[in-house]
């Protein structure tokens, strides 16, 4: 095809001729007949050509044409200008840039713009306002995604400087602007409810319009007409947030954020800031916990930064998926509630697991050392011991961790980062039935043998055939823990302890199971598990007795919480102390974990440094008084010779004090203020805080030092 063909086919396209290729995307066949056609890449470019499509256009033609190899030039998407643009070579020589972009950004760099015949006129400043009232505003204000599509032709000679995007991306031509509606799924409302039910606020930030954007979170239900909420640009943000120097001031944060529900026309910067602004908020009592959604580069800071990140499986970019925690396989928003259902139902599990086990341990702990003191010989045998233990740990775990997470996990608010594991509520459980569990179990050791006029068991004769009266003990209290391990399954004080027990079939079996597996041991254990067979009303009284402790499960939950000041909350997470920054790197605003632990590991080889250094100086002393008198000898191939000749000595600004680190030195102002200041400051290491100066007596010959010693090249290296 000659160059006049491709050009007459260029323009038989009219405005919309290089669309094709300024997208790299595609739409493909539907996979069913009837259904709609399949997107290739990003929605927004796929939206755009669909749109081609509808005006009965076909870009790949254009594509074929031109296709990617042959592109001159690409400036890929940047979240500052808030557009991409593309230069094509024409056939006469002369370069062509189409650009698209955030509409009211890419109409400022237009300077005219195409009429309806395809002819371009002059674009004023108030032409640029109308538009932007009567075009722009109504479709943001709908929800549209605004985006405006610009070219610019550029002559062959002189070529222009391709990388001064300032002076490019100017002086466009406007082709069209065009709205895209970014549906909101059908479950998004409701997910963002229950999220909000369950004590979590949903913030957007994003790079849309400010119309668009508050439009969208109407729909979402993040914002609710007559709610006192902010809705800000990046611009105004950083307007509110810095002070007149251009630093960041959390005070001002702290007036911000709380508020702040839809944050538009943002960079990763602004999207970083708010994330660290809320995490080091100390407005509120409690720490904030950040989550953040992304699926594009641009999210990858505040995806890190966040105490978690999720970042969408199927459209987001590896950048993203890499700096996050959690991938969302769908991409869908919903899922976000199920991982918050699950961690709050793993937490219980761990609770629930943990309060059953602690009121067996302290039962059985005190049963046995009692026992043993009091009667000398536990009323629970060994083997009987292994079998509780077995219940305690195996059986009890899978149980109370099988538990299904329920829709009612949502409807409380969310741990904070420093709860106890252990709350006053599990303890007033943990304590109240302990206290039922050994009433029961000592009554039963000391009058149970009137009470069911059975022998005693106590001070039986060694290797004595087991006992009825201490088989009814050891079975009483296993029926206990049997009935406490359905009280075990609430751990908030809820009454209803069978709510959704038949949706846990794991655990129905295991309480099934192990009641059968303790009628075995029981009747048939014999000799090796210490148990006599029981009679049909010993039975039913032992069992009576394990019903008790669903009885005493509601008196425990009538008792409130608020009025057993004695209780105190075990488990509790103690906050990292906090290194200041000033004394890690002045230059740096933050600094991993990993370079922090590259300092202490050098502190550490200064130590050791420190360490040699004072061996030496006792081996001096020996030698002193050794060779008083005589003639030293002149060799210098011994280490100590080495480090005692005045051309290369180390001298200790702090002989009698080891060596210390920055929070060693904070803590006691009196080393800080006796160290001695080192002549110069390295800040690749930190020879600062080791108090050896390395100096060369520049009064000898360089050449007099043994060259071959190995202290000389460590020393000489450091």
């Amino acid at each position: 095809m000659d160059n006049s063909s491709q050009v007459s086919h260029f323009d038989q396209f009219g405005p919309f001729a290089h669309w094709g290729f300024i997208f790299q995307f595609q739409l493909q066949p539907p996979e069913k007949e009837g259904g709609l056609p399949r997107q290739v890449g990003n929605k927004t470019e796929c939206g755009l050509l669909g749109f081609v499509l509808d005006l009965k256009q076909d870009y790949e033609p254009v594509r074929s044409l031109i296709p990617e190899e042959k592109l001159y030039k690409v400036y890929t998407f940047n979240s500052v200008r808030k557009s991409m643009s593309t230069v094509i070579k024409m056939p006469d020589g002369s370069f062509r840039m189409y650009s698209k972009g955030a509409s009211e950004i890419v109409l400022k760099k237009c300077s005219r713009i195409l009429n309806a015949a395809g002819e371009p006129r002059i674009f004023r400043p108030r032409d640029r306002d109308e538009m932007v009232k009567k075009v722009i505003e109504p479709m943001a204000c709908d929800g549209l995604r605004t985006i405006c599509v610009a070219f610019r032709d550029f002559p062959s000679s002189p070529e222009p400087d391709w990388d001064n995007e300032n002076d490019i991306l100017s002086d466009l031509t406007c082709i069209c602007v065009v709205g895209i509606e970014d549906p909101v799924r059908p479950e998004v409302p409701e997910a963002i409810r229950k999220c909000q039910r369950a004590g979590i606020t949903v913030r957007m930030v994003t790079g849309d319009n400010i119309n668009t954007a508050r439009a969208i979170a109407i729909k979402c239900g993040i914002i609710h007409p007559g709610e006192d909420f902010l809705c800000l640009e990046g611009k105004e943000f950083n307007r509110r947030i810095r002070n007149e120097k251009g630093e960041i001031e959390q005070e001002r944060i702290d007036k911000i954020w709380p508020k702040l529900r839809v944050l538009a026309r943002s960079s990763p910067t602004d999207k970083h800031t708010l994330v660290k602004g809320i995490i080091d908020s100390t407005q509120v009592e409690q720490r904030q916990v950040v989550a953040v959604t992304g699926d594009g580069t641009n999210d990858g800071p505040a995806l890190k930064k966040a105490d978690v990140g999720f970042a969408m499986g199927i459209a987001g970019t590896d950048v993203a998926k890499e700096a996050s925690d959690i991938i969302l396989t769908d991409d869908n928003f919903s899922s976000i509630v199920k991982a918050v259902m699950w961690g709050r139902n793993v937490y219980d599990s761990i609770s629930k697991f943990l309060q059953f086990q602690l009121t067996v341990n302290i039962v059985a702990v005190i049963v046995a050392f009692t026992g043993a003191c009091i009667t000398q010989d536990s009323p629970l045998k060994a083997v009987q011991m292994l079998w509780v233990n077995l219940i305690m740990d195996t059986f009890a775990s899978l149980a109370l961790a099988t538990e299904p997470p329920t829709e009612a996990l949502l409807l409380r608010k969310p741990y904070g980062r420093n709860k106890p594991l252990i709350s006053r509520t599990m303890m007033k459980n943990i304590l109240g039935h302990a206290v039922y569990q050994l009433t029961l179990i000592f009554t039963l050791l000391f009058v149970g043998e009137k009470m069911f006029k059975i022998d005693s068991g106590r001070n039986a004769p060694l290797h004595s055939p087991p006992s009825e009266h201490y088989t009814i003990i050891f079975n009483t209290f296993v029926m206990m823990q049997l009935f406490n391990e359905i009280n075990a399954r609430k751990i908030h004080g809820e009454r209803n302890v069978f709510d959704g027990i038949f949706r846990n079939p794991i655990f129905c079996t295991i309480v099934l199971g192990t009641f059968a597996i303790q009628i075995v041991i029981v009747q048939f254990g014999g000799k090796p598990f210490s148990c006599s067979p029981l009679q049909l009303d010993q039975w039913m009284w032992c069992v009576f007795i394990g019903l008790g402790e669903l009885v005493w499960g509601q008196v425990i939950a009538t008792i409130p919480t608020s009025r057993l000041k004695f209780l105190k909350e075990a488990g509790r997470l103690t906050e990292k102390e906090e290194v200041p920054e000033e004394e890690l790197n002045e230059d740096v605003e933050e600094i991993d974990h990993a370079e922090r632990e590259l300092r202490r590991g050098q502190i550490l080889w200064f130590r050791g440094l420190n360490r040699i250094q004072t061996q030496i100086r006792v081996v001096k002393a020996f030698r002193s008084s050794l060779y008083e008198g005589l003639e030293k000898p002149e060799s210098r191939t011994s280490i100590h010779n080495f480090m005692t000749h005045p051309e290369f000595r180390i001298e200790d600004s702090q002989p009698h004090i080891p060596l210390i680190d920055d929070t060693d030195l904070e803590e006691d102002p009196a080393l800080k203020k006796n160290s001695s200041p080192p002549s110069s400051l390295n800040k690749n290491n930190s020879a600062i805080d080791s108090g050896i100066n390395l100096t060369t007596d520049t009064s000898k010959s360089a050449t007099s030092s043994s060259p071959g010693s190995p202290i000389h090249s460590l020393e000489t290296s450091l």
